[in-house]
């Protein structure tokens, strides 16, 4: 495994942790290698040292009591070597296919090498036409070579384009695995499970029994120290095209002929090309966005959106979006999806809240109970994972009174809890040769053609009122309003 950003915060904070819990499974291969490239000058060892705090972090994190497995990290660590290069220098590229070969002939690895691309978006493209160049990206003799790509993957509908025709013209789509950590998550691959392996679900699962759907993203945490990043790309690139689209996709999907990789993905991006595009005059009425002001989260006081260090003192970028999306198919039709994403929010919260018909009331007119309480089947997939169902029954008493309960599943009870970064799962379906989790090239330029006309609008009208929301708050009052006009409200994210 070459990680291209050895030094970065992804890889210290998240890939190696993940490679170390793979490693505790008994999952990595026999005689896996790492290789680290950075620009930075350092040793092998001054690397092992830095990874080897946070991951301590990570442990503690789960269990303060808890401490490195010394057997797991020796064994992660004997194979896991810095190599210092410039990520456009070709003749580095040439060196580090030797220090490759070398490898292999040391440890006897067998010549299949998965690149990870930790790096900033700029270099993807860089990296990728520098392996063919190289012929590190070519397979032969039975060796495979794959590379994971995070996000952002591009900025626009133009630039994911261009993107993917400069990456498939040096590897196969079979090669390229374009990573969503949220996909990692047990709720969200558990959605297709729970949709497609119980009766009682799947056949209400449509425009005839559901009234409407809501995905809400919600952080407590602001831009952090990202701001010169958050400036260059705001919520809606930030989240919508990837991270929540792929929770309408797995939610609207039809099933799929088999759980094979080919088979789902051509489902998902299906559900995401359904989904209608807005005009420029649709823009103000079927899409949101908004800024934090100052404000109070979990009792302290925390700075505005244009306080944070690297942003600019009249910023115009969001950090929140919300849209309504129509998906024009059989079985959607009708029944809109409200999305929000934000940051410096109420809660830390990611969920699908499927809100199903109410029944008619004729059958109450004649009692003293309020009108049928609204039905929800509540997926949520962070921070705590788990499944609920909330529906009306008569309270106790002579009186026809009804109340909302809740029947509740959290992963916790039933599996326990095990340290996980999300990514342990899609690092090793990469291993493995499983694509199923990761997106296509249709399914990434179809997420990027619904909201391009929004980045188009939003590009010409800049707002007048932010900041609009105030941090410690559920966003701008303009995103209830997105679902008043229907009848509708957002559910409460406490």
């Amino acid at each position: 495994m070459v990680i291209f950003g050895a030094g970065g915060d992804l890889t210290k904070r998240l890939v190696v942790p993940a490679l170390y819990n793979l490693g505790c499974s008994g999952l990595l291969p026999r005689d896996f290698a790492i290789v680290g490239v950075d620009l930075a000058q350092k040793t092998t060892e001054e690397w092992h040292k830095d990874l080897f705090a946070m991951t301590d972090q990570f442990v503690k994190a789960s269990d303060p009591n808890a401490n490195v497995n010394q057997s797991v990290w020796k064994s992660l660590t004997d194979g896991m070597y810095y190599f210092q290069g410039d990520l456009t220098d070709s003749a580095r590229y040439e060196n580090l296919k030797a220090k490759l070969a070398e490898i292999d002939k040391q440890r006897g690895t067998g010549g299949n090498y998965l690149f990870y691309l930790a790096i900033a978006d700029r270099f993807f493209g860089t990296v990728v036409e520098k392996l063919g160049q190289c012929c590190l990206a070519s397979q032969r003799d039975g060796h495979w070579r794959r590379v994971v790509i995070e996000k952002p993957f591009g900025h626009d509908l133009s630039s994911a384009v261009a993107l993917n025709r400069q990456i498939l013209k040096v590897l196969g789509e079979d090669q390229i695995y374009r990573i969503d950590h949220f996909l990692g998550k047990e709720t969200v691959q558990n959605i297709m499970m729970f949709r497609f392996a119980n009766g009682i679900y799947e056949p209400i699962w449509n425009r005839d029994r559901v009234d409407h759907v809501q995905i809400t993203v919600s952080e407590t945490v602001g831009v952090e120290k990202r701001g010169r990043f958050y400036e260059k790309t705001g919520a809606l690139r930030d989240m919508i095209p990837n991270h929540v689209f792929q929770l309408v996709a797995m939610t609207a999907m039809e099933a799929p002929n088999s759980f094979h990789a080919d088979a789902v993905r051509t489902e998902k991006a299906k559900a995401i090309e359904a989904i209608r595009i807005c005009g420029a005059s649709d823009v103000p009425c079927t899409a949101v966005r908004g800024q934090y002001g100052p404000g109070t989260i979990d009792g302290y006081e925390v700075a505005g959106y244009r306080d944070e260090p690297d942003v600019a003192p009249e910023s115009d970028v969001e950090t929140y979006a919300a849209m309504k999306l129509i998906i024009d198919n059989w079985r959607w039709s009708g029944v809109p999806f409200y999305i929000r994403t934000g940051k410096r929010m109420t809660k830390r919260k990611t969920s699908i809240g499927i809100r199903f018909k109410e029944t008619p009331a004729a059958l109450l007119r004649s009692t003293q109970a309020d009108w049928p309480v609204p039905n929800w089947l509540v997926l949520r997939i962070q921070p705590e994972e788990g499944i609920s169902f909330e529906f009306g029954a008569k309270m106790p008493g002579p009186v026809m009174k009804l109340g909302q309960v809740k029947m509740d599943f959290k992963y916790e009870d039933y599996f326990g809890k095990a340290p996980a970064t999300g990514y342990e799962t899609l690092i090793y379906d990469v291993m493995i040769g499983d694509a199923t989790l990761f997106q296509r090239a249709d399914n990434i330029e179809a997420g990027w053609r619904v909201v391009q006309p929004v980045l188009d609008y939003w590009s010409l009208h800049l707002p007048k009122d932010f900041p609009n929301y105030a941090a410690g708050t559920d966003g701008p009052p303009a995103a209830g309003e997105l679902l008043r006009q229907d009848g509708r409200s957002w559910r409460a994210i406490t």
